[in-house]
């Protein structure tokens, strides 16, 4: 039996790269999983329902369960529709993968309110979006007596929380932002039974290929018959652990690359400097690191 045995999972950005290796490896884990994907290019323009069926198809030739959405999660209605498809297709909702993204990078001081718009669009409010109708979902379950036992995993970045990366502002923003959200709805959701956690992956994939600095690191092919320890599959199995019942974690961020997984933690104290009395620049500067 299967981690992930008769689970329904919603898988965002599962068409290709990372999200695809979670949607095959929860069908592999015994989960039903509906793949969505709107099939837009790496910066999210246009759209083409072939990824999601095509990774449909794949797990279905393989005697898994899945069906293909290939709507928007960037808009309310879109991240509506797919969670309702999750409950009408498979009779309920136990996990949510919000991993669909795209990239505009750009340098602040030319950075057009666009390429703003349409990041954050993606990454926050599309992960806002399916995260908010579950929990109405899960909500209404736990408050009929039905409680769930449901998991989130949301995909932060170390670009926003651990390397800031010039030229993505918009991109470190939205994953910072992420991991702000996930700590929130960890506090949020636990009355329900929903675990939330997230994860800031490292791997090859077109949108890695496409950042500045990576590119060059990731295009580096790997010899056939040796390990890839930077392949989208090897981020997968720590996305399917934080989704099983057997897991136990929630409220975390973890980040996972290569042949490491890391626990992240956020803004933290490292110096204090207090007053008794009312503030002066002058001390405040004499005295700050």
């Amino acid at each position: 039996m299967g981690a992930l045995e008769g689970k329904v999972a919603v898988v965002t950005g599962a068409g290709r790269g990372i999200g695809r290796e979670h949607a095959l490896l929860f069908a592999r884990e015994g989960a039903a999983v509906v793949v969505n994907d709107l099939g837009g290019d790496g910066a999210g323009e246009g759209s083409d329902v072939g990824p999601a069926q095509e990774v449909r198809d794949e797990i279905l030739a393989a005697g898994g369960s899945a069906a293909a959405d290939t709507g928007s999660v960037a808009t309310w209605d879109g991240a509506k529709n797919l969670v309702d498809k999750a409950i009408a297709e498979f009779g309920t909702l136990d996990v949510v993968v919000n991993n669909a993204g795209i990239l505009r990078d750009g340098f602040l001081a030319g950075l057009e309110e666009s390429q703003w718009d349409a990041v954050i669009a993606v990454h926050l409010k599309g992960h806002f979006n399916v995260l908010r109708h579950a929990a109405a979902y899960w909500k209404q379950q736990s408050k009929a007596g039905i409680q769930p036992r449901a998991a989130v995993i949301n995909t932060a970045s170390a670009s926003g929380l651990t390397v800031p990366n010039a030229g993505q502002v918009n991109y470190g923003a939205a994953k910072a932002a992420i991991a702000a959200m996930t700590l929130v709805a960890a506090e949020e959701l636990e009355r329900y039974g929903v675990r939330v956690n997230a994860i800031a992956p490292m791997a090859r994939t077109r949108l890695t290929l496409a950042t500045p600095g990576l590119g060059t690191v990731f295009a580096a092919e790997v010899p056939d018959g040796e390990f890839d320890a930077f392949s989208p599959a090897n981020i997968s199995p720590l996305v399917a652990y934080l989704a099983a019942d057997a897991c136990p974690i929630t409220g975390k961020v973890f980040a996972v690359q290569g042949g490491a997984i890391s626990e992240l933690a956020g803004w933290h104290d490292v110096k204090t400097i207090e007053t008794e009395g009312p503030w002066r620049i002058d001390d405040i500067a004499a005295r700050l690191p």
